[in-house]
């Protein structure tokens, strides 16, 4: 019998029983066939027709035209339901679907709207600041150039530093103090930023770099909060998931993600519209004073949103390290879980490498897209000289990108399609918009073919967003175990910010046409890691997994027979491992059906305990047609119910029995 981790069936999700009344894999559970109604109700639990046939198959075990079919009729009758709730929403208030969105989106990705606001704004006002002082950050007559280019590399270093170090605060204080100190970091950052000064131009820069170091410690900090307490939202608490985890998480993750290209999108809307009011055109030359009031503002206008955010994660988000105090319940874990860090590296290191590996080749694409895009605008515009112009265009790349991000929130759950093709395309559609123009760049970027140029490189921010960029930071928040979820995917987010410092360090010796040259592999190798390493969980309910987890903690990882070790939900390399080995859903059937057996037991020992107190009697959460089942196949009595056969004893306390003892949950 599994650890009291493994179980907790919650609500009954609301999925549609067996019309028949009898279902293959009910059958003959502990000698004793099911009655239709029993049969209805256990399949209502653990087979969920949005994942298993009337015959009880898993999607991922039919055949491919069986699959596509079912996939399809599901998505379909999803997509309706959807839709019928936005018309009833809209039919009581119109402003409601608006409201909903804000509130499910783009409130929880808040921390990335303003993160990526303020991270890509510091490519974006570079250009200004060369402009209205060219001594200092052109021609480093004024100031140090050591100084002006660490402007890219210390960012980078503080992203890092925060990825790592909130990493692994998340996992040991909980979520939302993790989110509510990157919140806090992130506002003294905009201050420190706004304010930056000194009594020389070489100071301000000195004032300038280690502002931004600061704020980015916070900035790398959302990457692993909001990955985790996003991921956590959406699957919701109870060991059997709503039908919004299977078919929706990806989407509600990605949506909170896509807010960083907002974020992009608003800073340069409002650099643009600053830059037109102080300047009073767009056209250079600009002063001092108006490059001043431009860069400042644009710094002073999110410290307000980040204001708001810090108020709303201190008092609007109590329950957002719930899920992790759950597990670290179960398994009487206090302070950080060391135990599960060292095998989290044992057990799941070729997943370590997929999702650190993945990001760091994507972030070398990613970054060094902003880093050297300038430059590109400069090949397609040799004879542009303001900076109004970059912006513009900017303006176009950004927008391509959001166009990305939706379809990437669209597709992500499609489990035709799903995490990990969605990665292996965008990663080739990357390399082969960089490896065309490498080869022939005087065609395309100084001759006939700059339209082409320009259209390929605008495709590579696409396939960017439509794939790795999404991706990476989901897949890794999905991978892993709960108690160490925020410090894998720090480390996985820091491993890609080194990329990113790869980016930014290369292209300071290399020029352009070599950038295109040494780029395009970083594509073909994030690519192939996807596929021998990376597994995809697509359509699996993340509670499988948790189980999954609680068996290997406890010693027993051959035990467990679910769905979180079926070949689809492993990678190339696992599957090589044979750790599908023992995926049996018979057998997961009647294992999962005794687990529920020993937490119904446990329920009936507690209320028989508090009769025997003369205590207030519990309400009567299990079903008649559950209750009957057990109570009909009981093995022994003694006090009053049944101790189940299963209950092991191992290193790490009692497996089996009593998660329903703590509180009964209705079924």
């Amino acid at each position: 019998m599994g650890d009291a981790s493994m179980r907790d069936y919650g609500l009954a999700a609301p999925h549609g029983p067996n019309a028949t009344g009898r279902h293959v894999a009910t059958q003959d559970i502990a000698d004793v066939d099911m009655s239709g109604g029993e049969s209805a109700v256990f399949r209502t639990l653990l087979l969920p027709d949005d994942s298993y046939d009337a015959n009880g198959t898993y999607w991922a075990d039919m055949g491919l035209a069986k699959r596509f079919a079912f996939v399809s009729k599901v998505d379909a009758q999803e997509s309706a339901k959807e839709l019928q709730s936005i018309g009833r929403m809209i039919k009581a208030d119109p402003l409601s679907p608006i409201s909903y969105y804000m509130r499910n989106m783009v409130i929880p990705g808040a921390g990335l709207l303003l993160e990526g606001y303020v991270l890509f704004s510091i490519g974006n006002v570079k250009p200004l600041l060369q402009a209205g002082f060219p001594g200092c950050w052109k021609k480093y007559k004024v100031c140090d150039k050591v100084w002006t280019q660490a402007v890219d590399y210390l960012e980078i270093c503080g992203i890092i530093v925060g990825q790592i170090l909130v990493g692994i605060l998340g996992d040991w204080l909980g979520r939302r103090w993790g989110l509510i100190q990157d919140a806090v970091i992130m506002f003294v950052g905009l201050i420190m930023l706004t304010a930056a000064w000194g009594t020389t131009l070489n100071g301000w820069v000195i004032c300038y770099v280690w502002s931004l170091f600061f704020y980015g410690i916070g900035v790398g900090g959302e990457y692993p909060m909001t990955a985790t307490s996003g991921m956590e939202n959406a699957v919701g608490s109870g060991k059997v998931s709503t039908r919004d985890d299977r078919l929706h998480r990806g989407r509600k993750v990605t949506s909170a993600f896509l807010m960083q290209g907002w974020g992009q999108w608003f800073n340069q809307v409002i650099l643009i519209v600053l830059l037109l009011i102080f300047n009073h055109g767009a056209k250079p030359p600009y002063s001092r004073d108006v490059v001043q009031w431009t860069y400042r503002l644009s710094f002073a206008i999110p410290a307000l949103g980040t204001a708001w955010l810090v108020y709303y994660r201190t008092y609007k988000m109590r329950s957002a390290s719930k899920q992790l105090q759950a597990a670290k319940k179960k398994q009487s874990v206090t302070g950080y879980d060391t135990k599960s860090l060292g095998m989290t590296f044992t057990y799941f290191g070729g997943r370590i490498f997929a999702t650190a590996g993945t990001w760091f080749c994507n972030d070398v694409f990613f970054y060094g897209n902003k880093l050297f895009q300038s430059d590109f605008i400069a090949a397609i515009n040799p004879g542009s000289v303001g900076v109004m112009t970059n912006w513009e265009w900017n303006l176009l790349n950004i927008a391509v990108a959001l166009v990305g991000y939706y379809m990437a929130s669209f597709l992500i759950d499609n489990k035709l399609y799903g995490r990990k093709w969605m990665m292996i395309v965008g990663f080739m559609g990357c390399f082969i918009c960089f490896v065309i123009p490498a080869f022939n760049y005087k065609y395309f970027a100084l001759g006939a073919g700059v339209h082409r140029f320009m259209a390929m490189y605008f495709l590579s921010s696409f396939f960017n967003q439509f794939g790795p960029n999404s991706v990476t930071f989901i897949a890794a928040a999905e991978v892993f175990p709960t108690p160490v979820r925020a410090s894998a995917h720090g480390f996985s987010a820091a491993c890609g910010k080194l990329g990113a410092l790869t980016a930014a360090v290369l292209y300071n010796y290399i020029t352009t046409q070599q950038i295109f040259v040494v780029v395009p592999w970083f594509g073909l190798a994030g690519a192939l890691i996807t596929f021998l390493f990376m597994p995809d969980t697509t359509g699996l309910d993340l509670k499988e997994q948790e189980r999954r987890w609680a068996f290997i903690r406890a010693g027993r990882e051959h035990d467990y027979h679910g769905v979180a070790i079926h070949p689809q939900h492993l990678s190339f390399y696992e599957r090589l491992r044979g750790v599908g080995k023992d995926y049996n859903a018979e057998e997961d059937y009647r294992q999962r059906v005794e687990e529920m057996r020993a937490d119904w037991e446990a329920a009936m020992a507690r209320r028989a305990e508090e009769k025997e107190a003369h205590e207030h009697e519990m309400d009567d959460d299990w079903s008649d047609e559950v209750s009957s089942f057990f109570e009909r196949t009981r093995t022994g009595k003694g006090n009053g119910t049944t101790l189940s056969s299963f209950n092991q004893q191992n290193g790490d306390g009692v497996i089996g029995g009593g998660e329903y003892a703590e509180k009964p949950r209705g079924i």
